[in-house]
């Protein structure tokens, strides 16, 4: 007899999940056959790009602007659906199920858990675009937002409330959206932890046949995609701050360094585990990015709180036309910003998601979407103020060289403004650590999340596989800069809106299934 390894409940009608049932579909939880079969495809794509940089860029670029030019309205429309979705969820008599059941207690303190799911979710892009995004759609650098004049009062607000409508509620939305149903289908349901499990209600047993295996597939490639971008930025970032702090020429020999450095570490840290290894890490990340925020707000606290002001109104008053795409004029900044910002979110969101997830249970789901939803976009109002504020203001009074020259250089705009203020070298040293500690706890949050994918959903897969993914990760992120060459960023965006346009209708089918399994639930 074979053993049964749970059941799953719904519409009133019992559904057993046995080794039998996930045999007959070429399922097996135990067997790392899948995972390595997807190593073995990534790995080829990293040589093919390596060995062919033009090709890849080429074909990058081509199917971007296919995508981009036929489905921007998606990826808008999806994440105005996935706010409104989790916010009704949440509201709603869903709201007091806890992850886990009633007697379910949370595992992490609330302090490590908020610091675990920020510093995987968005670490490093902050520190990159705090000062860089919104001196962009100040100064039009490539394009301005809803058409605004650029270098205006108006330009300013409106260049703090894009910045933040990029960075706020819609994506942690998108996190919050598969990090639910994971966690629910995992700890609700007794279903492995894998994105094909959030499908069972729509799906039945052939989750765990080849339609499954699509669904795991595509989740893994779209996060290896979002993984590598953000290492690739982080990257960047280190290097341009190295270069600008202690003179190290700044090239992609230095970037590849950086990212085998931190690869490395990241290694260790996946060897370790959640509670020896990422745990730490996020919260002296946590640690790290607060004690910055708290100094660069009382030094510059002349511009620093108005700006936290300026941005929640503007953040308000134009959520509504930025979520809009009927009518906009301003198509060269929608396509170049928001639709690469909605992808990379997407890519990111079972990376994200399942990380989440995996720290999160003993939460009802009302305490989880507060959390998720609001804290992080909290704490990414202050820093986008603070950081984007400061360089503005330094943009309208022609102070330093982020004043006189404008943008030239995104990954050293955090630096040239830090240049400008007291303690600005002590700041900029503190920054690259910062960034760095940002890329190791990225990568070993998603290498133990792709590990977790392909090896079926089992939470204590062999080591191996975990350095493994770590390992393809840095490879991918050292491909892409290869690719891109001095234009990096453009071959991560290709890359990014590539993986994410097939994930977005995963993503939405995926409400729908959510849905389904709660309204199984008793509570």
């Amino acid at each position: 007899m074979s053993k049964k390894i749970d059941r799953y409940s719904i519409d009133n009608t019992d559904y057993t999940i046995g080794q039998d049932n996930v045999q007959k579909w070429g399922f097996d939880v135990h067997n790392p056959v899948f995972g390595f079969s997807i190593a073995i495809i990534a790995l080829f794509l990293i040589t093919a790009a390596l060995v062919e940089p033009t090709t890849a860029k080429q074909l990058l670029d081509g199917v971007k602007w296919d995508i981009i030019n036929n489905f921007d309205w998606l990826f808008i429309w999806s994440a105005n659906f996935f706010l409104v979705f989790i916010i009704a969820i949440a509201l709603s008599p869903f709201g007091k199920i806890r992850l886990g059941g009633n007697k379910a207690t949370p595992e992490h303190s609330t302090w490590t858990w908020l610091a675990m799911l920020f510093a995987a979710g968005m670490g490093i892009g902050l520190v990159f675009w705090g000062a860089a995004e919104p001196v962009a759609y100040f100064t039009g650098w490539f394009h301005t937002p809803l058409n605004v004049t650029p270098n205006t009062p108006e330009a300013a607000k409106l260049a703090l409330a894009a910045t933040m409508y990029h960075w706020g509620l819609n994506p942690w939305a998108i996190y919050g959206i598969v990090a639910l149903s994971l966690a629910f289908f995992t700890y609700n349901k007794g279903l492995p932890l894998s994105m094909r499990s959030v499908f069972y209600p729509i799906l039945g047993d052939r989750a765990w046949g080849w339609m499954g295996n699509v669904i795991d597939i595509l989740a893994v490639i779209a996060t290896l995609f979002g993984l590598a971008t953000s290492l690739g930025l982080g990257a960047q970032q280190a290097a341009g701050g190295i270069n600008y702090v202690f003179g190290i020429e700044n090239g992609l020999g230095l970037q590849v360094g950086i990212i085998t450095f931190v690869t490395l570490v990241a290694v260790y840290s996946v060897w370790r585990g959640i509670d020896s290894g990422v745990k730490l890490l996020s919260n002296i990340n946590m640690i790290i990015a607060f004690a910055l925020l708290a100094v660069v707000t009382i030094i510059g606290y002349h511009v620093s709180f108005a700006s936290i002001w300026t941005t929640l109104t503007g953040y308000i008053e134009n959520i509504l036309p930025l979520s809009n795409t009927f009518g906009r004029e301003d198509t060269g900044w929608l396509h170049g910003w928001t639709v690469f910002y909605w992808a990379w979110w997407i890519s990111w969101s079972p990376f994200v998601g399942m990380f989440i997830a995996r720290v999160s249970k003993g939460r009802t789901i009302r305490e989880f979407v507060v959390a998720v939803l609001l804290i992080p976009t909290l704490v990414t109002l202050i820093w986008m103020s603070v950081f984007g504020g400061l360089a503005i203001d330094q943009v309208m009074h022609k102070v330093g060289e982020l004043g006189t020259k404008g943008l030239t250089d995104i990954s050293l705009a955090m630096f040239q403004m830090f240049d400008h203020l007291i303690w600005g070298k002590f700041l900029s040293v503190i920054a690259v650590a910062l960034v760095l500690v940002f890329f190791v706890t990225s990568s070993d949050s998603g290498s133990l999340v792709i590990d977790s994918i392909t090896a079926g959903g089992k939470m204590d897969a062999p080591v191996t596989q975990r350095v493994l993914w770590a390992l393809i990760g840095g490879l991918i992120a050292v491909a892409l800069l290869w690719i891109g060459g001095a234009n990096a960023l453009q071959a991560m965006q290709a890359a990014i809106i590539s993986t994410a346009l097939p994930f977005t209708l995963i993503l939405l089918c995926m409400c729908l299934s959510l849905y389904l399994g709660l309204k199984t639930e008793k509570f």
